[in-house]
Formats: C-alpha cells, structure tokens, sequence
C-alpha cells in the first residue's frame, strides 16, 4: 500500500502514495489510515517532484480551502508531486486563480446558472433522459447503462449549456477522456488539451453579440465588455466542458451501482420517492468519486494546520474524500444512510474553488435516480458483480461498463 521514510524523528514521514486502481465504492485503504492516524502528513504521488502535505480531516479540510495563504496560482510552473503526469486545468484557467481573479471569472459563469437558466435546464434534462431510456428499451436486454445512459446524458447536458452542437459531442468526449485519464499519457493528454482550446476559441468567437443564454454567448460578452481575456474564456470553457461530462458521467454510474448492489437502499427510495433529494447528497459524500487527489495549494507564509506547521513555499493538498468520512461530522461514515439529515459533505469542494456546475449535476443525479427505476422497476446487474470492470489509470473512479437486465 505505502511505504514510509524519515532520517530524523522529528520530521513527519513521507508517505509514498502508489495510488491503487480500486473498484467499485471501495475506499483507498492509505487515505482511511492517515484519517485516523496521521490526518495532516506528508505525500509523494506518481509524478512530479518532491513531497507535498496531505490533510484529511474535515475542519483541516475546509479551512485549507478557504484561507488565502494557500494559493493556486502559485501552482503553475512548478512540479510538484501529482497524481497524473500533467496538469488538468490550462495556464491561466480558473482552476489555477485565486481571489479576486478568481472571483472575477467565477462570477461570469454563475450567469449561465441563474436559476431560470436551472429549470430551463431541468426540464431539457428530463426530455434527454427520457429519449436516452427509450433507446434502452429499444435495444432491450441486456444493455450497457454506461454506453446508453451514463455517458450520452451529462455529455448531452454539459454540452446544450455550453451550446455545442450535437454533432461536435464525440469530439468532446474524446478529448475529454484523453485530458482526464492520468493513463494516456502527458503528450496524448497537453495535445487533446490544446485541440480543445483551440475548438472553444473558435466557438466562443462566433458567439460575439449572439445575445444567446449558451455559456459559449456568456463567455464571449464576457471577453467584450473586458471581464475577461479570450484565453481566460476559453480555459474555463475547456474546464466545464470536460467536468461536466466527465465527473458525471463516473459518478452517476457509481450511484447506480451502489443503488444496485444495496437493494435495502433501492427498494426505500422506490417507496419514498420524495427523498430522492436526500439520497442523492448522501450517495454524494459517501462515494469515493475520484482517484487520490485533485489540485494543490502552495503554501504562501508557514501556516499551523491541525497543530502541524505547514513551512512557506510547501505544496498543500485536501481530500475531500476523507473529510466526508471523517466520524468528528459524520456517524457511522462508512454507513450509506438515506437518513443523515445534517449532511455538509464536500463532494463539490468548500471555498472559493467549490464546482460551479454543482446545481446542474445534482440535477442529472436526481433525474437519472428517479426516472431510471420508474422506467425499469426490476432493473438489476446483468453479470455478477465480481465481474463488472473498472477503469485503470483514472483520475475520476467509475465503471467501464455497467450491463444490467429488467
């Protein structure tokens, strides 16, 4: 699992992270140790350079994410430690800001998430999903809910937000899985990258004055009325694009197979409808919906975390993962419990990094949750479960396909 080094007692050990392919809702057994045993520690991941820290528990959590002395933007150009061999975000994109840079681009993209703009959203949802069923009857079974539902439906989602067109989807969805795999490759992944780009470049610039509700419209009055430089624009275009279809996609399938796999869970909520709600942010905190973890922080002045001094110029990263189990917050955190009224999980992030496409995902888990089962009320896994196959190299955990039978 890991291995340990230290010459000096007094010096926090280095824990070398060899992240796991794991399957299914199965939790990384190093993150769950260092919860309990060593919640603010040090890491060296799969690339990069050197070591970072790793803080796991909740309060640690959100108060790393929200404290101005840990930057993003002091990211960029260094190598640090990491999970994939390149960085997901573009130079300059929101992901790598920080106030009031941040601030400034995050308030663009709330635009394309007004709440008319949600319902509108809602309902073109509903009609996807529905079409997307239809085709699964259709096909009849068994069918590959992956192939069919899963992957088409936030692609299709993301994409009517961002306003491209059909035909343009499977270019998105290559590119998309080549950026986010840490499997591909630095070279296959900076070259889908700058494709990519180049492809939101072009659309955000036949969107000048279009007067349209598309983020692709947003983003471009955006660039005229000078709130943002087109290369900002086309980084948070690129970064909403493929988060949008791409965490989604693996994580509303987690939740369809672990709807699968604890029938108790499944045959409440088919009683209980109404707590569809509910259920959806519980399977939110307790899933564990990526691979180890995201971006880091630096460190911009020594900084006590947990009763741990975190030296000035040092590489800071959070798990969400493990702040949604962490039992301070939490009861019984390895319960899935439909029950859990107070429920603050940070599967979206905490602070000003917190997903801006939160409120849409949360939609499409609900609509894929409640419409799903009424369609196909004795919908189940057409394999054994030990059968099922899991992507490697991921970045955000999910099956490769999930075939299942009514």
């Amino acid at each position: 699992m890991t291995t340990t080094t230290t010459n000096d007692p007094d010096t926090p050990q280095v824990h070398f992270w060899a992240v796991p392919d794991l399957t299914g809702l199965d939790f990384d057994p190093l993150l769950a140790k260092l919860l309990h045993e060593d919640p603010v520690t040090r890491v060296r991941l799969p690339h990069g350079e050197g070591h970072a820290w790793l803080v796991t528990r909740y309060e640690d959590v959100k108060f790393v994410s929200v404290d101005p002395r840990f930057s993003r933007q002091a990211v960029w150009g260094r190598s640090i430690t990491r999970v994939a061999p390149h960085f997901i975000p573009m130079e300059g994109a929101v992901g790598f800001a920080d106030p009031p840079d941040h601030t400034r681009m995050r308030r663009v993209v709330a635009r394309a998430f007004s709440a008319r703009a949600l319902r509108s959203l809602r309902d073109h949802a509903q009609d996807v999903m529905d079409r997307l069923l239809d085709r699964v009857e259709e096909h009849g079974a068994p069918a590959d809910l992956m192939e069919l539902v899963n992957r088409p439906f936030p692609l299709a989602m993301v994409s009517e937000l961002m306003g491209v067109p059909e035909g343009d989807q499977p270019l998105m969805a290559h590119w998309s899985d080549t950026i986010i795999s840490a499997g591909a490759g630095r070279e296959a992944s900076e070259t889908a990258k700058a494709e990519m780009g180049r492809y939101f470049t072009e659309l955000i610039g036949r969107n000048h004055g279009t007067g349209k509700e598309t983020l692709a419209a947003v983003l471009a009055d955006a660039v005229d009325d000078d709130t943002l430089t087109e290369h900002e624009a086309v980084g948070l275009a690129v970064l909403i694009q493929i988060g949008g279809a791409h965490a989604v996609r693996n994580n509303s399938a987690n939740m369809v197979y672990a709807l699968l796999t604890h029938p108790e869970h499944l045959a409440r909520l088919r009683a209980e409808p109404e707590l569809v709600p509910q259920a959806v942010d519980e399977l939110l905190r307790y899933i564990p919906h990526r691979n180890a973890v995201g971006l880091s922080r630096i460190a911009l002045e020594d900084v006590e975390v947990g009763g741990v001094t975190i030296p000035s110029g040092d590489p800071v990263y959070v798990s969400y993962l493990t702040a949604n189990r962490d039992p301070a917050v939490f009861p019984d955190p390895e319960r899935l419990d439909f029950d859990r009224a107070y429920n603050p999980h940070v599967a979206f992030g905490h602070g000003p990094h917190y997903c801006p496409g939160s409120a849409l995902a949360r939609i499409e888990s609900e609509i894929l949750v409640d419409t799903l089962w009424t369609r196909f009320p004795n919908l189940r896994l057409a394999v054994p479960e030990d059968q099922l196959r899991w992507q490697r190299g991921a970045l955000i955990r999910g099956p490769e396909t999930l075939p299942v039978t009514w």
